[in-house]
C-alpha cells in the first residue's frame, strides 16, 4: 500500500519537500505528445495521417517519410536520399535546386527560422494559403516551387530534436515536436523532412554527438528567404570579463 504523500517525504526538511516535484510519465495521445513533449519520428511516419490519431495535430505541406541505412559489414553503411522520380518527392513534384551541408555542435541549437510564402499578385495571402494546402491540397501543380524556399532535410550523423511551428495567416497554430536518428544511428527514425514555407522550424543536436545534416531547398539561397525568430540561442555572448577588455562593456 503507497504512503500518503506527506509521509513519504517526511525525512526531508520542511523547505526540500515545498521544492518537490514529480515527473509526469503518463502518456497522452499521439498528437498531444507531438505538440508537446515530441515523439520518435518513426512514429510519424508510421501514423494515418488522415485517421484522427494525427489529423488535428499535424501541419499541412509537412512531409516525413521513413529511409532505409544499409550496413556495410566493415566499411560503414549506405542510405539514399530521395529520387526525383520516385518516392514522396516525386508525389509531390519537389527536386530541389540547391543541395547543402551543415554541421551542428554537440549540445547547440539552430533557429527558429522562417521563409517566406509566395503569393501570387491580387490574391489575398489566407486565401491563397487555404487553397493551397486545405481546398486543394493534392494539387501540387499549385505550389510556387520556383518562387518560394521549401527544405528537404537529412541527418547523416547524431541525433537531433525538430521543432516545426505553423505560422501561415490564418492558420491554426501547431506545434510538431519530434526526434530524428542520423544515419550512424539505424533506426526507425532515419527519415527525410518536407517543410513548407510559413512554418518555422528549429532543430537541436541531441547528446554528446555533433549532427551532421544535409538538406535541399526548391531555391538557389536567398538571403532575404531567411526570417529568424527567436534565434538568439545560436549566438553565445562572451564572457563579461572579456567584453569589458575588448571595450564591449560597460
Amino acid at each position: 500500500m503507497s504512503k500518503p504523500e506527506e509521509d513519504l517525504w517526511q525525512g526531508l526538511d520542511a523547505n526540500a519537500r515545498k521544492a518537490l516535484s514529480s515527473r509526469n510519465y503518463a502518456m497522452q495521445s499521439l498528437a498531444e505528445e507531438l505538440g508537446t513533449r515530441g515523439v520518435d519520428a518513426g512514429q510519424l511516419t508510421a501514423a494515418d495521417r488522415d485517421g484522427r490519431e494525427v489529423k488535428d495535430a499535424w501541419i499541412p505541406g509537412v512531409e516525413i517519410f521513413a529511409r532505409k541505412i544499409h550496413s556495410q559489414r566493415h566499411r560503414g553503411s549506405f542510405g539514399e536520399f530521395g529520387r526525383r522520380d520516385d518516392g514522396i518527392l516525386a508525389r509531390i513534384g519537389l527536386w530541389p535546386k540547391q543541395w547543402s551541408g551543415a554541421r551542428m555542435f554537440a549540445q547547440s541549437a539552430k533557429g527558429f527560422h522562417v521563409h517566406p510564402p509566395s503569393i501570387p499578385e491580387h490574391a489575398a495571402a489566407a486565401d491563397w494559403l487555404r487553397r493551397v494546402f486545405i481546398d486543394e491540397a493534392l494539387n501540387y501543380s499549385l505550389r510556387r516551387y520556383d518562387d518560394e524556399q521549401w527544405d528537404v532535410m537529412f541527418f547523416l550523423q547524431g541525433r537531433a530534436e525538430v521543432i516545426l511551428c505553423d505560422i501561415r495567416a490564418d492558420f491554426p497554430r501547431r506545434i510538431m515536436r519530434f526526434f530524428v536518428d542520423g544515419d550512424n544511428h539505424r533506426s526507425i527514425n532515419n527519415v527525410g523532412i518536407v517543410i513548407p514555407p510559413g512554418v518555422a522550424h528549429a532543430i537541436r543536436a541531441e547528446g554528446s554527438e555533433d549532427v551532421i545534416m544535409v538538406y535541399g531547398t526548391s531555391t538557389v539561397f536567398h538571403p532575404e528567404f531567411e526570417g529568424r525568430i527567436a534565434s538568439e540561442v545560436e549566438s553565445g555572448e562572451l564572457p563579461e570579463s572579456w567584453q569589458r577588455f575588448l571595450g564591449r562593456g560597460d
